[in-house]
C-alpha cells in the first residue's frame, strides 16, 4: 500500500452491510498502518479523531446508500481521499450480502475483496486511470453560508466556468464535472442523463444533464473536444454527486480539442471562488 489511512467506518451495525464495513476497517488496519476512527466516539471525542484525520488521508467506508459515514465526514468537515460503498462494491465484484448481523463464509470473502481492493498500491478508480490522471486527494477551499458548507477544489489544473461547472486538466485530456453549487442548489440528486462517447462538442455545448426533485441542470462543458469516457456509475448511483461532485461524482472525459482558446473563457481557483460566494450570498438570502 502507498500510504496509511485513518479509516471511518460506517456506524450501522444494525444492518449487515455496516457489519461488514467495520470488518472491512478492521481488515485494513491489521494490513497497513492504518487508524480506525470511531463514528460513535467521534463525537465525543472529537479531538482526539480530528488530529488523527489530519495525520493520514481519510478513508470513508459506507455501509449502504444513506452513507452514514460520508455524512458524519461532511459535517466534520473533513477532506476524504478515498471513499467505498460496500453494497455497491460487493454487488460490483459479484457478491450476494447476506442480511444477518453475524457474518457468514460470503460476507467475510466479500469484506477481504473489497478491503484487498483499497489496500492495491494504485489509488482511485480504473476510468481515472485508464484516461485522466486524476489527484489522489483534493486541497478545498471552503465557503460556509448558514448550515451549508460550499467546497471548490484549489489544486493545479482546475477550470471552472460560469455555468458553476468545473474541468481537470492533465495534457491533452480534461475530466469535467459539477460543483458544490449545483448539487446542493438541486438536494438529492435522482437522474443522470450523460451525454453519448465519441461526440465531438464545443465549448459551452451540453455534457449531459442531471436531475433532482427541483429541476433539471445543463451540464454545460467548459472546453471543447471528443467525449472518451462517462462516469457510468452515475446511471446507478446518481447520489454521487451529491457525496462529492469532484471526485466520485465526476461526468465525463474528454480530449481536448484547444486548451489555450477554450482557456480565455474560463476562470481559475480565485475567479470562481468569487462567482461562488457571489451566489451563495444571492441563492441564500
Amino acid at each position: 500500500m502507498s500510504k496509511a489511512y485513518a479509516v471511518l467506518p460506517c456506524n450501522g451495525l444494525d444492518k449487515c452491510a455496516g457489519c461488514i464495513s467495520r470488518e472491512i476497517a478492521l481488515q485494513i488496519c491489521e494490513e497497513s498502518d492504518s487508524a480506525m476512527i470511531c463514528p460513535v466516539l467521534y463525537r465525543t471525542a472529537a479531538a482526539r479523531y480530528d488530529a488523527l484525520a489530519k495525520e493520514k488521508p481519510l478513508l470513508v467506508i459506507d455501509g449502504c446508500g444513506t452513507r452514514c459515514a460520508s455524512r458524519l465526514a461532511a459535517e466534520k468537515g473533513l477532506k476524504i481521499a478515498e471513499k467505498v460503498n460496500v453494497t455497491e462494491a460487493a454487488r460490483e465484484m459479484g457478491f450476494t450480502l447476506g442480511r444477518d448481523l453475524r457474518l457468514g463464509d460470503g460476507d467475510y470473502e466479500a469484506a477481504a475483496a473489497i478491503s484487498a481492493a483499497l489496500l492495491k498500491e494504485t489509488a482511485g478508480d480504473g476510468a481515472a486511470r485508464e484516461g485522466v490522471a486524476f489527484p489522489e486527494s483534493l486541497d478545498y477551499a471552503t465557503y460556509t453560508k448558514d448550515k451549508f458548507i460550499f467546497r471548490v477544489p484549489r489544486n493545479p489544473g482546475f477550470y471552472f466556468n460560469e455555468n458553476d461547472v468545473w474541468a481537470y486538466v492533465d495534457g491533452d485530456k480534461a475530466r469535467i464535472g459539477v460543483t458544490d453549487f449545483v448539487q446542493k442548489s438541486l438536494s438529492d440528486i435522482m437522474f443522470f442523463d450523460p451525454i453519448a462517447l465519441g461526440a465531438e462538442i464545443d465549448q459551452f455545448d451540453e455534457a449531459g444533464s442531471i436531475e433532482s426533485g427541483k429541476a433539471v441542470f445543463e451540464i454545460v462543458s467548459p472546453v471543447a473536444g471528443t467525449v472518451t469516457a462517462v462516469n457510468e456509475k452515475l446511471l446507478e448511483a446518481p447520489e454521487l454527486i451529491n457525496d462529492n461532485p469532484y471526485e466520485k461524482g465526476w461526468i465525463a472525459e474528454i480530449a481536448l480539442a484547444d486548451l489555450e482558446e477554450d482557456a480565455e473563457l474560463l476562470c481559475g481557483f480565485d475567479g470562481y471562488f468569487e462567482i461562488l460566494k457571489r451566489k451563495v450570498d444571492e441563492f441564500h438570502v
